[in-house]
């Protein structure tokens, strides 16, 4: 009988990557249905002409989600921290608040739809490391360190509270985020610049693909049930980050890291939350990194991407980030 999988998030970068791995997989032991909030959109018709079932979800009205997720075995579980928001839905609450209502939404359905896997796309509550810790600025009225992980942490025992069965899934890093986000820019000598607070510590990172990828590895394994899987494709410091760019680019890039204090200071949204973050993945980069064994993931997703691989799929996208 086949298995069908819901995937949140299917129009997005982790869940449509979910959505590829499992259209890919010829046994046809697996079935998807794609949960968008917008299905007439470019992607969601996409994925309905690739294969895909299409189905209208959002995971602020529960009534959707629970209807999305009737008859189907496993679902995958991501929250947006970054959608788009209009100043009154800012003004009702902060994106942290959002992202634990969606997640209670999420495993309310879950259970009462008797979903038999759900893999929750998480991140560690930073607040365990930086406890006492006034260097730190505090986010959200004092809640939060860093919201768009701590929230994610928070919410992993709301899944457990409600006896959801889930496998809680801790990414990373995006090496996507050099084409986008955090892409190589011009410095003031004409140089292209990489600019990432972390000194000499490595940064784990992966490609999204491949959060997907391994996704799909863990809805195939039911004793993987109650377990935390920790996934990166590389663990490299700036200075590495650099030299491949260079290599994929044909170009010097730089590596400029700023101190925390300096990048809080910088003009862009959400600055101090993002300094945060990389302060995070610096001070705690040996149990960060530690968990994400690279040869433990690649098990689960053989097609795991080092920083290379993907820089070698994505060549020609990063160039044309650069014009």
């Amino acid at each position: 009988m086949t298995k069908l999988i819901a995937v949140v998030g299917a129009t997005g970068n982790q869940g449509g990557g979910l959505v590829r791995a499992i259209l890919a997989d010829t046994s046809g032991e697996y079935a998807v249905r794609a949960l968008t909030r917008n299905p007439s959109s470019a992607k969601a018709q996409e994925l309905a002409a690739a294969g895909a079932e299409v189905v209208a979800a959002d995971l602020d009205d529960e009534a959707s989600v629970r209807a999305a997720f009737d008859g189907v075995y496993g679902a995958f579980v991501v929250t947006n921290y970054w959608v788009e928001r209009t100043p009154e839905e800012e003004a009702a609450r902060t994106r942290a608040e959002m992202e634990l209502d969606q997640a209670e939404i999420a495993a309310r359905a879950a259970r009462d739809a008797g979903v038999q896997h759900v893999v929750w796309s998480t991140l560690e509550d930073t607040r365990t490391f930086f406890a006492g810790r006034d260097d730190v600025p505090s986010l959200d009225d004092g809640r939060y360190k860093v919201p768009h992980f701590d929230a994610k942490g928070e919410a992993d025992e709301i899944f457990t509270k409600y006896g959801v069965p889930t496998t809680f899934l801790r990414t990373t890093f995006y090496f996507d985020a050099f084409i986008a986000g955090l892409p190589p820019a011009r410095n003031a000598d004409g140089k292209l610049t990489i600019t990432i607070p972390m000194a000499d510590r490595p940064l784990s990172g992966v490609a999204s693909e491949d959060i997907g990828r391994t996704a799909f590895a863990i809805l195939k394994h039911p004793d993987l049930i109650g377990e935390t899987i920790s996934i990166a494709g590389d663990h490299l410091t700036g200075d590495q980050y650099a030299a491949a760019l260079s290599e994929a680019l044909g170009e010097e890039v730089l590596y400029h890291a700023p101190s925390w204090e300096e990048f809080r200071e910088y003009p862009f949204p959400m600055a101090v939350e993002m300094s945060n973050m990389f302060q995070f993945y610096a001070e705690d980069h040996k149990r960060f990194t530690g968990d994400r064994d690279v040869a433990k993931v690649r098990e689960l997703n053989p097609e795991l991407e080092s920083f290379a691989d993907w820089l070698d799929k994505h060549r020609e996208e990063l160039k044309a980030s650069q014009n």
